[in-house]
């Protein structure tokens, strides 16, 4: 026997459908670490399939190194995820030795992403924005990349929302909501709980219209050899 279904009757099938489709995609997944989340489980944390990259706090202003830097990196790169490191930002201290502390400690071989220039709101009516611009070139020269900016919605509006920085990646701290700005990644929460990690770990999301090859650092091209004559 052939059914024969209206056009109406279809459409109210979509769309009694939609929602189960959005609840069955799993959008690709980050977290970001420190000292803070402890000694981490690296291999448990990869079993979780929505998890695909990591950024690492690598330092702080002049002189602050994360101690748990190096461990959470190259673990996490054993456990086979993409990973990335930050710099959290100092309103202190100059550009020049900013760079000169995460330069130290981040090798751009070891390098799965794009680094991580970390605004915190607190800076929101202190921003030396000549500062954060020779940051931000400092940066790029070094890992050939522009950096992404991690920020809240109000610092973003107040000073990155311009034509300037049009070509950054944003990735938005937004807690209560979806981001009510353009971003790349969204960080939704502070209090995630992903098995391997004791407490509580930042959890990230990429924007629907960006992949994971957005925010990876490009390899070197392979220059084929010249063949002899």
């Amino acid at each position: 026997m052939v059914m024969r279904l209206s056009c109406r009757t279809l459409a109210m099938s979509l769309l009694l459908l939609l929602p189960l489709l959005a609840v069955s995609q799993v959008r690709t997944r980050g977290i970001d670490v420190s000292k803070y989340q402890g000694t981490i489980n690296w291999a448990r944390v990869a079993k979780d399939s929505s998890i695909k990259f990591v950024y690492v706090k690598a330092t702080e202003g002049t002189s602050i190194q994360d101690p748990r830097y190096r461990t959470n990196l190259t673990q996490a790169k054993k456990a086979g995820l993409l990973v990335g490191s930050y710099h959290l930002y100092s309103s202190k201290t100059t550009a020049y030795q900013q760079f000169a502390n995460f330069k130290k400690v981040v090798k751009k071989k070891e390098q799965d992403l794009v680094p991580v220039l970390d605004i915190e709101g607190h800076h929101v009516h202190r921003l030396n924005m000549e500062r954060v611009d020779k940051l931000l070139e400092l940066m790029q020269k070094e890992y050939g990349v522009r950096p992404i900016i991690y920020t809240s919605e109000r610092l973003y509006r107040i000073h990155f929302s311009g034509k300037k920085y049009s070509k950054y990646h944003i990735f938005i701290a937004n807690y209560q909501s979806y981001p009510n700005t353009r971003f790349t990644l969204w960080q939704y929460t502070e209090k995630g709980h992903i098995p391997g990690i004791a407490g509580n770990v930042d959890i990230s999301r990429l924007h629907r219209n960006h992949t994971l090859s957005d925010i990876k650092i490009p390899k070197p091209k392979k220059v084929s050899a010249t063949p002899k004559k």
